[in-house]
């Protein structure tokens, strides 16, 4: 074998192990967590049964997949899309305080700002 199939398959090996060892702690907690709290989305409300449970998701309040306490007082249950969305702000708000070295950040621009003088120009011109 080549050194390049040998390092493909202890790639493949390591990514597999750490697969199973997130599906493994996921299990832990998802479980509990379902157990402690109703099926339903803590952001929007959406409902769930046993036939779609598996679009609703455990989210760390903390970002922290490690920190599982046995009262789950960590977690809340989020949809999917719910769940995507939370992470996303959570990017964005990293990606902002680097960008301003901590002091701030986030949109500067109001697209409303001029909104009721953009209004009142369409009153009496007809």
């Amino acid at each position: 074998m080549s050194k390049k199939s040998i390092d493909h398959q202890r790639l493949d090996q390591v990514v597999l192990a750490a697969r199973q060892a997130r599906d493994e702690r996921e299990k832990g907690y998802r479980e509990r967590a379902l157990k402690i709290y109703p099926w339903i989305c803590g952001r929007c409300g959406r409902e769930f049964t046993h036939s779609n449970l598996r679009e609703l998701t455990v989210h760390h309040r903390d970002h922290n997949h490690d920190h599982n306490p046995v009262d789950g007082s960590n977690w809340e249950l989020l949809c999917l899309y719910c769940h995507d969305n939370e992470h996303q702000k959570q990017i964005e708000f990293d990606q902002g305080n680097r960008a301003t070295n901590g002091f701030g950040g986030g949109a500067s621009h109001s697209p409303f700002a001029n909104l009721k003088a953009l209004l009142g120009k369409g009153e009496g011109s007809d």
